[in-house]
């Protein structure tokens, strides 16, 4: 049989080639990224329950001598005050600030309102914190306009809720973090795809989320004051210097970052603690704050449908050094395992004899899941008490009914919330050191 040899034009072949390869390359999206910050929320909630705030300098947090600052006006902020100060400096600054211990309850009231309309019309949010959210819009812009889309929900929010509002928007988490900061009092900043480091550059090293006073001061030393200095410095210097975080302050820094928005958070761990007014010795009154808190925490875990392997015992003294010990245990949510634990733990923990400044508990590494009984220790009747005892709590407070060694007055309720809803922990107005 005849062979036929069909003659080939190579360079259109080589063209032909370069096309196929061309189109079948993956086009990466321009994220579109926004920060919203309801700004001096504590306080703004405050102003909407009592008009006569408004123009004032406003310090919402503890008022005792212990108490910190969670959240000031604009207005106080003039006289030097900021966030996480402590209260008894901040009156010394302004002596005629209004101080408000503030009211958890509403600010929770007035951040589900906003989450209701973010819910209502962001294809994609998370909610970071009481007064932050995330919003992914990436690919909105071809049919709507990213930014447009933004400042109509912006101005949404405002009508409706009467609370400022700024927001940053950027191809990422980090950077539309930091320009939210740069827009406030409620304004609105979008940085553009290129301009993120020379946007970034001028600013402090103390604008970087993680970068907390502790890194800021290290870097100071360093000679590092602007994130300009970041971007110009190698990569292996920050990480032998600050390890693994060094790295992420310098991706942070140098503006990459493609952590996604997540709507829903799983909770890793719950925890609670308590700072005395006062310091205190007194031994009976440590072990029933401690039995109350773990009851309490025990308590959440069942609610929510959760197991727990890892428990922590805190004690900060009086000369503010804090100490901790946890051990890990079989999965559990009972009552009187985590509580025979934690005593242990405290025992072994407070060994110093010094006065005691805060107490906390703490349960981690949690799993889904429903307690089992013990074959040998545990009985039937003993798991007909905690569902019976669980039922009067969720109707009617999860102080409803609590051991008789945690009824002291210094033990207090962590809430009726439930921890496990995808929602971030909400953050107490009235702090303490």
């Amino acid at each position: 049989m005849a062979a036929f040899c069909v003659p080939i034009d190579r360079s259109a072949l080589s063209s032909a080639l370069e096309k196929t390869t061309t189109n079948t390359t993956p086009t990466v999206k321009k994220r579109h990224i926004v920060h919203m910050d309801l700004d001096t929320f504590f306080v703004s909630c405050e102003r909407r329950e009592d008009s006569r705030l408004e123009g004032r300098p406003v310090l919402i947090g503890g008022l005792s001598d212990r108490g910190v600052v969670a959240s000031c006006s604009y207005e106080a902020r003039k006289f030097g005050i900021r966030s996480a100060m402590p209260m008894h400096m901040a009156r010394q600054l302004c002596p005629e600030a209004v101080v408000i211990k503030g009211n958890s309850g509403t600010y929770m009231k007035y951040s589900s309102m906003v989450t209701e309309i973010i819910k209502e019309h962001a294809p994609v949010y998370e909610k970071s914190s009481v007064d932050e959210f995330y919003l992914d819009l990436t690919g909105m812009d071809k049919y709507f306009g990213c930014m447009k889309f933004a400042s109509e929900l912006r101005q949404r929010i405002i009508n409706e809720t009467d609370l400022p509002l700024s927001f940053g928007m950027s191809v990422n988490k980090t950077v539309s973090k930091i320009a939210t900061g740069e827009a406030k009092p409620n304004n609105e900043i979008n940085i553009h795809k290129g301009e993120e480091k020379p946007f970034m550059a001028p600013l402090s090293v103390r604008k970087i989320p993680m970068v907390g006073d502790r890194t800021y001061q290290m870097l100071c030393h360093m000679g590092v004051k602007h994130i300009g200095t970041v971007q110009e410095m190698p990569m292996d210097l920050m990480q032998s210097t600050f390890g693994k975080s060094g790295v992420m302050i310098w991706k942070k820094a140098n503006a990459i970052d493609n952590s996604p928005v997540i709507q829903y958070n799983e909770r890793k761990s719950i925890s609670t603690e308590r700072t005395f007014d006062k310091d205190t010795i007194d031994v009976y009154k440590l072990k029933s704050i401690l039995t109350a808190m773990a009851e309490n925490l025990a308590f959440q875990l069942r609610r929510g449908k959760k197991l727990t392997s890892c428990i922590t015992v805190k004690l900060r003294y009086s000369d503010f050094q804090t100490k901790s010990v946890q051990c890990r245990i079989p999965y559990t949510a009972a009552d009187h395992i985590l509580l025979k634990k934690a005593k242990e733990l405290f025992e072994k923990l407070y060994n110093r004899r010094l006065l005691v400044r805060l107490i906390g508990i703490r349960y981690s590494a949690l799993v889904e899941g429903c307690y089992q009984m013990d074959l040998f220790e545990d009985s039937e009747r003993m798991a007909n008490l905690y569902t019976a005892m669980d039922k009067m709590r969720i109707k009617y407070g999860d102080r409803a009914i609590i051991k008789a060694e945690g009824m002291g007055k210094a033990a207090r309720t962590i809430g009726r919330s439930n921890p496990f809803n995808g929602e971030p922990p909400p953050l107490l107005a009235h702090r303490h050191q």
